[in-house]
């Protein structure tokens, strides 16, 4: 989908809603933060109906139940959820709403009110500080404004966790930058930070925490030299800001096997040199980031 196809459906939208005031800032509605997930609603898809469709034929073809596409269409909400072929449908990644953010409200706040994960949120809707307009995944529209929960979990927890249990480094290491929300340094900004900085000097060997499948090993943007891990259960640790890697992608690893070197690459979040090391879950949304303190066992 391209920006301007985006833009339109954002304007659309607006206008259905009655917010006409935040049209200026559409621009950054589909401006993703380097090193995030591309914004939910820049991944907007178009589906024309086509004889023999229902409204619950195509929210199974994607993944979605039937009230997340009426929801993301005014057109199905006046003609009774009625699919007419011919018709154009806006059709969203994930289940969920898309709402208006009132000025000074915060992530922690949104959040809360439609009972999601922050973290979550921040992450599908591309990092963005304060956005006007954002996709909260999870949670389905009504006609009557009653939010439910999808049926779809967010997240899937933390399964086999004593199966994926280990420490990327050779000693125990000081944490320079924690999980969870922070304030950046450098900017004064409030942040999510996915994983947990652990401090060592460049060129300390970095270890695999359990066994698993190399899914990545190369540059990223901000995580720079990056090394992610499928492992059982669903679960996928991630090395990040690496000086070196060692592996590549498709090779079996057990725990304890060289992935590559502490190094400075890409954006890090800490001034000192670090590992930064995340563990996420397979969810409905993608891999959702968990605290990696329960998974660092040396």
């Amino acid at each position: 989908m391209t920006l301007p196809f985006c833009q339109l459906f954002l304007c659309s939208l607006v206008s259905a809603l009655g917010l006409v005031s935040i049209l200026p800032s559409l621009n950054s509605a589909s401006a993703a933060v380097s090193g995030c997930p591309t914004p939910a609603l820049s991944r907007f898809q178009r589906h024309k109906v086509v004889r023999g469709e229902t409204l619950e034929s195509i929210a199974q073809r994607y993944n979605l139940i039937p009230t997340t596409i009426i929801g993301m269409n005014p057109v199905l909400q006046d003609n009774g959820a009625i699919a007419a072929v011919g018709s154009v449908l806006q059709i969203p990644p994930y289940n969920g709403i898309v709402v208006e953010v009132p000025r000074g409200e915060t992530w922690r706040q949104v959040a809360a009110k439609y009972k999601v994960r922050a973290d979550s949120l921040f992450e599908v809707n591309g990092c963005q500080q304060d956005p006007r307009i954002v996709f909260v995944p999870g949670v389905n529209w009504s006609p009557n404004g009653v939010v439910t929960k999808s049926p779809i979990p967010i997240d899937t927890g933390t399964p086999n966790r004593a199966s994926v249990a280990g420490y990327p480094l050779t000693q125990v290491a000081t944490v320079g930058l924690a999980y969870g929300w922070q304030i950046n340094p450098g900017t004064s900004q409030v942040f999510f930070h996915s994983g947990v900085d652990l401090l060592a000097p460049v060129g300390t060997d970095v270890l695999a925490i359990a066994p698993g499948t190399v899914a990545f090993a190369d540059d990223q943007g901000s995580y720079g030299k990056l090394v992610i891990i499928n492992h059982s259960g669903g679960l996928q640790s991630r090395y990040a800001q690496l000086d070196s890697i060692k592996v590549s992608v498709g090779q079996q690893v057990k725990k304890g096997d060289l992935l590559g070197t502490v190094g400075t690459s890409g954006t890090p979040s800490s001034s000192q040199p670090h590992l930064h090391f995340e563990v996420r879950s397979s969810s409905s949304l993608g891999w959702v980031a968990q605290d990696p303190k329960g998974y660092l066992k040396k």
